[in-house]
């Protein structure tokens, strides 16, 4: 199977099945899992924050963030485009009464300072209190550089704000980057990194911030049911991803370009190579490519795509050149016979 649906799909690698089977365990809701204990205190020192907690995923760990940094009433600004916002069930609302403040994303993925100014709330009872901005990064596969990170942080300190960075893919743009993790962490108050996308954890986040931030956090983990118990036999494999895969991140972004390239030489397709700037690719078809039957036609060929125009396209740890090959092999038949 070919999946280039997302990086979500990445299946755990025979040195993280080992240590899945071999893992120390405890309780961690009692706090007495050593190998999440091990986890949360390498993960916090290696990204500069104070403490650290394992979550099972990046909708949770952004959901806690969101909890422990506002109380009932309060508002945070984001993007349209942010996943905590528009792709995970609109928990902050429904989960812990905060209002999000969406403001439309410019095309390299920033958010407009001066947009996010105006729609700060005025210190008045008839509004909800603005105490929050949420970034992300990578975002659509666009990196947010560091000078607009440092931007952020300055916006944030003058508006008396916190600035939360969901990080669900926030390696790659280190990677994009070639700096170190740090050189981001550094700027923000709190941080996710989701462990199960490029970087090939089979389950897991992690969300960084303060000994206080993440206190709250932990108790709204049990509350919202993300009390895990003898999750050493995942958080092994989480350890592995951060400590050994953010090297393999290039080979997808190279992978990326080496896909981009290849489409854009058949007929009926289009890539803006200026915009592949990880592991994302987003492929324009001719309109008259019938693009919900090439999704069935190449399942059954046992490659995945996700419906679209754009197709969006991922590359990750179990996609490499050949596997491309196969697909613009097949994907140029295709189109050829379509015609």
């Amino acid at each position: 199977m070919i999946d280039f649906r997302s990086d979500t799909v990445t299946r755990p690698s025979k040195s993280m099945r080992n240590a899945m089977a071999n893992a120390e365990v405890g309780d961690d809701v009692y706090g007495d899992d050593p190998t999440v204990n091990e986890l949360e205190l390498w993960a916090a020192k290696r990204h500069g924050f104070a403490s650290a907690m394992f979550c099972s995923s990046g909708t949770q760990a952004n959901l806690l963030a969101l909890m422990a940094h506002c109380q009932r009433g309060d508002e945070y600004l984001c993007g349209q485009q942010a996943h905590n916002y528009k792709f995970e069930g609109g928990g902050a609302a429904v989960l812990g009464s905060i209002q999000p403040q969406p403001i439309a994303n410019e095309k390299d993925g920033t958010l407009c300072f001066k947009k996010l100014a105006a729609a700060i709330k005025p210190d008045d009872s008839h509004f909800a209190r603005t105490t929050l901005l949420s970034i992300e990064n990578t975002i659509n596969g666009k990196v947010l550089s560091l000078e607009y990170m440092a931007k952020a942080r300055e916006f944030t300190q003058q508006n008396n704000l916190a600035l939360h960075l969901d990080g669900a893919r926030v390696y790659n743009a280190a990677s994009a980057l070639n700096i170190d993790i740090t050189e981001i962490c550094q700027h923000v108050d709190s941080m996710s990194i989701c462990l199960s996308k490029g970087l090939g954890a089979p389950i897991g986040s992690i969300l960084l911030g303060s000994e206080a931030l993440i206190k709250s956090a932990k108790r709204w983990r049990k509350v919202v049911g993300g009390g895990m118990r003898q999750a050493g036999i995942i958080a092994a494999a989480a350890k592995i991803a951060l400590e050994q895969n953010p090297a393999k991140l290039q080979q997808d972004h190279d992978n990326a370009q080496y896909l981009a390239k290849a489409l854009n030489q058949l007929d009926n397709v289009s890539v803006n190579l200026a915009q592949v700037e990880t592991n994302m690719v987003f492929a324009t078809f001719a309109e008259n490519i019938d693009i919900a039957d090439l999704v069935v036609q190449f399942k059954a060929k046992s490659i995945l795509l996700t419906s679209g125009n754009p197709m969006r396209l991922v590359t990750h740890l179990d996609i490499d050149k050949a596997d491309i090959d196969n697909f613009i092999t097949q994907l140029s038949g295709a189109l050829t016979l379509g015609k």
